[in-house]
């Protein structure tokens, strides 16, 4: 190779390689290791501007995510909107009947009180009201426009953050094949509404903890699990400003909604009475129980079909008890946790509303959109713990789709296709959540550089 050294060099660079000081920069003097210099300044220039070093990955160009989510999102429009037909009931019925009946009474002042199938927190009324922004069109197709804003505006924050320094763009792909997996199922519930402040709240929490507690305290009061949310602040001042401005901002619109509509929260007498639905976790037992005998029944009960008979209550039980000790692991990760990374207000709110899944009597098939956010939130960080558990969700939300509304009918009746279904899907919910526990716990409770001790036995 030719080199040129010496005064030869200055020379040949002539006169636009000079510092404002008129020297040439020197390595290690002039100029800081790995950074460029701008021609006639002796500082560095910006971050766009330098040659990628080796090793640095390249950025995926911004246009290839955002047609894939067009490309997809047009194809759940066209399912919700019966241009396309899926197999199995139709799920756009809870929008265009039951959201619907809502609706109108809302409308009226006050809540549905006499209808047990309300089971949300006060703010649910505003995405049940949501569809008279759009006046010009039908309720239902109203609702599913908004539906696919929400997750428009998710996708735009996800995308946003992973184009930063030191961060990845597999959060903003994770979001597109989650919702995509899930099916029609995405845009007719509105848990892609809550779902998107869930994740503005999280992206939020490095440069405004206030802001970041604002929208988990309106996200609780529309559907109670972001109150999860803020578990992975870090102890200190922003743990005392992110908790509470959630704790005035859902206080503030509880006393508003309390004083200006009856039945805000008659909801939480609803919540109690429910037992146990066919696609949790607890009901597999009545599903092979039923091939031994079991003298219960499958009946659409308080809005979600679920499963009434002998033993139903002390399922429901254990279900209750088993989400208690996950709280209180939760609890005991909180006060052990010594580590507080970039990741990890990420990790631990994924980690909770997993466990919180995972354990419900209840998993309606909406609550994956849930699962899916939070882990794209968590693969917006390079270095969340949190791959695995992510990739197993997305496996369990496409598993979702083939058990509702595709294979319903054979999970209602408990066949072996039913149960199949329901073992491998919330099997793998149950290797999520105790993946997510073990890397939680490892990557901010055990120290960095300290050995762990596997005992035998």
């Amino acid at each position: 190779m030719d080199t040129v050294s010496g005064g030869t060099a200055e020379r040949a660079a002539g006169p636009a390689a000079r510092t404002e000081t008129g020297a040439f920069p020197r390595a290690g003097k002039d100029v800081r290791p790995g950074k460029d210099v701008r021609p006639g300044s002796g500082r560095p220039g910006p971050s766009w501007a330098r040659p990628p070093g080796p090793g640095t990955p390249r950025a995926v160009p911004a246009a290839l995510p955002v047609l894939a989510w067009a490309a997809t999102r047009a194809l759940l429009l066209a399912t919700v909107l019966g241009l396309v037909r899926v197999p199995g009931p139709d799920v756009t019925s809870d929008v265009s009947v039951i959201y619907r009946g809502w609706y109108e009474v809302l409308r009226t002042g006050t809540f549905p009180l006499d209808d047990v199938t309300w089971q949300y927190p006060p703010a649910a009324a505003l995405a049940v009201l949501s569809p008279a922004l759009l006046p010009f069109l039908e309720y239902a197709t109203a609702f599913f426009v908004l539906a696919l804003a929400a997750d428009a505006a998710a996708f735009a924050l996800l995308l946003r953050a992973g184009r930063r320094p030191g961060r990845s763009g597999a959060g903003a792909w994770a979001w597109i094949a989650g919702v995509a997996l899930l099916g029609p199922t995405a845009l007719s519930r509105y848990d892609l509404m809550v779902t998107a402040v869930a994740v503005a709240s999280l992206l939020a929490a490095a440069r405004s903890p206030r802001l970041s507690g604002a929208l988990a305290g309106f996200g609780a009061m529309l559907k109670v699990w972001p109150a999860l949310l803020l578990l992975g602040t870090e102890r200190g001042r922003r743990t005392r400003a992110s908790w509470a401005s959630a704790a005035v901002t859902a206080a503030a619109l509880a006393v508003l909604f309390a004083a200006a509509m009856p039945g805000a929260f008659a909801f939480l007498t609803f919540q109690r009475d429910r037992g146990t639905e066919v696609e949790s976790l607890g009901a597999l037992v009545f599903h092979v129980a039923r091939h031994f005998g079991w003298e219960g029944q499958v009946l659409l009960n308080y809005g979600s079909v679920e499963f009434l008979g002998p033993y139903v209550e002390a399922v429901s039980a254990a279900a209750l008890g088993l989400t208690a000790a996950a709280f209180g692991w939760l609890l005991v990760w909180r006060l052990r946790a010594r580590e507080f990374g970039a990741a990890t207000p990420f990790d631990a709110a994924f980690t909770a509303v997993l466990l919180f899944t995972t354990t419900s009597r209840v998993i309606s098939p909406q609550y994956m959109i849930w699962l899916v956010g939070l882990g794209a939130v968590c693969l917006t960080v390079r270095s969340t713990s949190q791959r695995l558990p992510a990739a197993l969700v997305l496996a369990a939300t496409a598993v979702t789709l083939l058990e509702f509304p595709l294979g319903f009918a054979h999970v209602v009746a408990s066949d072996a296709t039913g149960i199949t279904l329901m073992v491998v899907r919330n099997g793998l919910l149950v290797a999520a959540s105790l993946a997510a526990c073990r890397s939680l716990w490892r990557s901010t409770v055990t120290p960095t550089g300290t050995p762990t001790v596997t005992l035998p036995g």
